[in-house]
């Protein structure tokens, strides 16, 4: 069984206008996402799902695949699920999996892909995964993180599963402790079962998804379980111009 790689790709960022189109390395921002994806081993084809015809052009100007979806969408699982459907995988039974990958990611490991899908793959009855990794790893990356940032979702895991998400750091160190608990940063890539995606995006909203403004608490409000995987190297992702020039200084241009 092979996995799909969707992107959700809006033009319109309140912090960063644009943002997926910015090209001062030479490539879109929405290109590097794209061609990191597409490396991983475990994914059959990547999709971009926009509203946005410039979208559209720039995927189709260095030949991706892209889909057009309605502009009114509340979330990217909302838009991925209308693109599922109108790529005509929605019944594909030869695509198991559906990875969300975030349009402004663009230094996503494959590695950690694979190992997303492959722990899904082994998971027993599993519908939906997602991955993490520990803020400890993430400043000797290099990478930007504070877990004060409300920016950075952290969420805490149980036994292999979320138990919640959350832009407040969790959990609270009353007491300290050598006990390995987090804080744990919520990495923006997601794995859903292929049936289970409509699912998802027809649940009503919950209370804790609109308090937090976090999607996947929907996911664990109507009480389906989240599996997470832990990995080493975080890709966090660009929100600013600010982050956005330094990628560019990372990836060795000005």
């Amino acid at each position: 069984m092979s996995a799909l790689a969707v992107i959700p790709a809006r033009y319109a960022s309140t912090r960063f206008p644009g943002k997926v189109l910015a090209r001062d390395t030479g490539k879109y921002l929405l290109q590097h996402v794209y061609e990191r994806v597409a490396e991983a081993k475990s994914i059959s084809e990547v999709v971009v799902a926009t509203d946005d015809e410039r979208v559209a052009e720039a995927v189709a100007s260095f030949g991706g695949r892209w889909v057009m979806t309605r502009s009114d969408h509340e979330s990217g699982t909302d838009r991925i699920a209308e693109a599922v459907e109108a790529s005509g995988h929605d019944g594909n039974t030869a695509v198991e999996w559906i990875v969300n990958v975030q349009a402004d990611e663009p230094e996503i490991e494959p590695s950690s892909i694979d190992l997303l899908v492959e722990m899904m793959q082994k998971s027993d009855g599993g519908v939906m995964g997602t991955l993490a990794c520990s803020f400890a790893d993430v400043g000797r990356s290099g990478m930007p993180s504070d877990p004060d940032d409300p920016n950075c979702v952290k969420v805490v895991v149980g036994g292999g599963r979320a138990l919640y998400f959350s832009r407040s750091e969790i959990p609270y160190r009353r007491h300290n402790l050598d006990v390995d608990g987090g804080p744990y940063l919520h990495l923006g890539v997601y794995a859903y079962k292929r049936g289970f995606l409509q699912t998802f995006a027809n649940l009503p909203a919950t209370p804790l998804e609109k308090i937090e403004g976090l999607e996947q608490l929907r996911a664990l409000e109507h009480g389906y379980e989240i599996s997470v995987g832990i990995v080493e190297q975080a890709a966090v992702g660009i929100d600013t111009l600010e982050e956005y020039r330094a990628f560019v200084r990372r990836y060795g241009v000005g």
